[in-house]
């Protein structure tokens, strides 16, 4: 929670910091007691939106901590392929360029380590990767992270043709693509070179149903 007084989060800060108001004054190119002066004695009654920056950037806290206001991040547009990851038998790529998109929280995708330029939103049809992805799902692909290991995951590939949504592993030179659909029986296990791999799964969005 930020401290709701920036004379008193500022104060703790210079403590905490072993600093000198002096010095941080000099550094935001201000007489000597400017700092110590809108602590102790409130003048000037805010800090100016520059110092503030500065401030909060030297001590690597956010701005509200020092007095400004609290904003909301802009959404990053994510494109939505207008084509469906087959959870089931497979959709033919189609119109892969024609794309909308979805809104997303940049901290999302900083949390899940996604850069917004491999981002792709792609929709799920099908059961065969029930109950994990179920048909309507939209799942978020970071088309940077391709490398399958030995540990089964969620990938989107494309399949002589198909793009398709499964769980897959690699022995050797070959990948094992499975459904989690039991009814399903997993694909006969191809060679890396046949398997184009598009992007890990790194997040669902499910529509409440």
């Amino acid at each position: 929670m930020e401290n709701s007084d920036p004379r008193a989060a500022l104060d703790a800060l210079v403590v905490e910091h072993g600093e000198s108001y002096a010095a941080l004054s000099r550094m935001i190119g201000r007489n000597d007691a400017y700092l110590q002066q809108y602590v102790r004695r409130g003048s000037p009654r805010m800090l100016a939106e520059s110092d503030r920056r500065a401030l909060a950037g030297y001590f690597g806290v956010p701005e509200t901590r020092l007095g400004g206001r609290e904003t909301l991040s802009p959404g990053v547009t994510v494109p939505l392929l207008d084509v469906a990851a087959a959870a089931g038998a497979g959709s033919l790529l189609a119109q892969e360029d024609d794309a909308r998109g979805r809104q997303f929280d940049p901290a999302l995708l900083r949390f899940l380590g996604i850069r917004p330029a491999d981002a792709t939103v792609i929709g799920v049809t099908g059961d065969s990767m029930s109950p994990t992805l179920e048909h309507g799902d939209e799942i978020l692909v970071d088309r940077a992270s391709r490398v399958i290991g030995k540990r089964p995951a969620l990938f989107v590939l494309r399949l002589e043709g198909v793009l398709m949504v499964k769980r897959l592993s690699r022995a050797g030179d070959r990948i094992a693509i499975a459904s989690d659909n039991p009814a399903y029986p997993p694909i006969r296990p191809q060679p890396v070179s046949a398997v184009d791999v598009i992007g890990r799964v790194a997040w669902l969005g499910r529509v409440p149903g």
